[in-house]
């Protein structure tokens, strides 16, 4: 029996409105896996769109949005305590879950039950590292010759830093007992394949969309709230490169230009991770872009209820 849906892709891909439609058919609800969404406040940039949620009249619950401040810093440990909180009592109800997101380091950080996400975060370290280059930060992780290297994310470098972070922790604390949360329900996960120059063209046509619907106007009463620009530098993207426009960094068209390819950059980096899972032993089933929404909702319900998954 299939405990958990899995809806995963690339930012511009149709997540939201896969998993909505599928959550009306099997009655069930969506856990949010997106890094960004948990914030209040950050609706424009983060994409939640309330709109999927509401399918022919019904209203969708989902979980993990708008649950912290902006400001307040949320983590993957966070996630995984929130999720495991939220499913069960998905569950207890005698409901479906769907987690559905692209923040691929929060889906596998519960799939795989990633154990060192309780490592405690390392200020003076974090100040000092800060300064290094991507390449400098993979370096000094590979001189700590930590013995479990290879299952670090290091495609940012806000990741290395945390790798780094961790490595040295372990090192200084043999002792340390990893704090899990002992996942063992069956779950299947399905990956929306979206070629390239499709995701390139639905970024750019969503991000004028959203510039027109007052993203500008967003950012701007998120300082009037006292969120500070460095604060918005560290929520990436869209509130990063319009804190520096209003700041007078760029001019709108220099902001336009590096935040889209900014998000190309993004959505590149998240296919990767999801190769990635992959390779780590996790089966995605992808389906086309490109074929009808009643045609992925019949898949999904025929694989994950039907036929052999893991």
């Amino acid at each position: 029996m299939t405990d958990l849906i899995v809806i995963l892709g690339p930012t511009a891909s149709g997540k939201t409105r896969l998993a909505a439609q599928l959550a009306y058919e099997i009655d069930a609800e969506i856990i949010s896996a997106d890094s960004r969404q948990v914030y209040r406040h950050m609706n424009i940039g983060t994409g939640k769109d309330y709109q999927d949620y509401e399918v022919n009249g019904k209203s969708i619950p989902f979980h993990l949005i708008d649950i912290k401040n902006p400001g307040d810093k949320y983590h993957v440990f966070d996630f995984q305590k929130d999720f495991t909180n939220a499913f069960s009592d998905i569950l207890s109800r005698e409901k479906k879950a769907i987690l559905c997101g692209g923040t691929g380091l929060y889906i596998e950080s519960v799939l795989k039950d990633f154990a060192y996400t309780s490592v405690p975060v390392d200020v003076h370290l974090r100040e000092k590292l800060s300064t290094k280059s991507h390449e400098e930060l993979k370096q000094i992780l590979s001189s700590l010759h930590f013995k479990d290297e290879n299952i670090f994310d290091l495609s940012t470098h806000k990741r290395t830093i945390r790798a780094i972070e961790i490595a040295t922790f372990l090192i200084n604390n043999p002792d340390f007992e990893p704090r899990k949360n002992n996942f063992k329900a069956q779950y299947v996960i399905f990956g929306i394949d979206i070629a390239r120059e499709q995701r390139r063209k639905n970024i750019t046509e969503r991000l004028n969309l959203r510039l027109e619907n007052g993203l500008v106007e967003e950012v701007e009463e998120l300082l009037k709230m006292g969120v500070s620009h460095s604060d918005l530098v560290y929520y990436g993207l869209e509130y990063k490169f319009i804190s520096q426009y209003l700041e007078g960094i760029y001019s709108r068209k220099e902001m336009f230009e590096r935040l889209e390819s900014a998000i190309h950059q993004f959505a590149k980096r998240q296919m990767t991770y999801f190769r990635k899972m992959e390779n780590a032993g996790l089966i995605i089933n992808w389906l086309p872009y490109e074929m009808p929404l009643e045609e992925k909702i019949k898949t999904i319900y025929d694989t994950a209820f039907y036929k052999n998954h893991q």
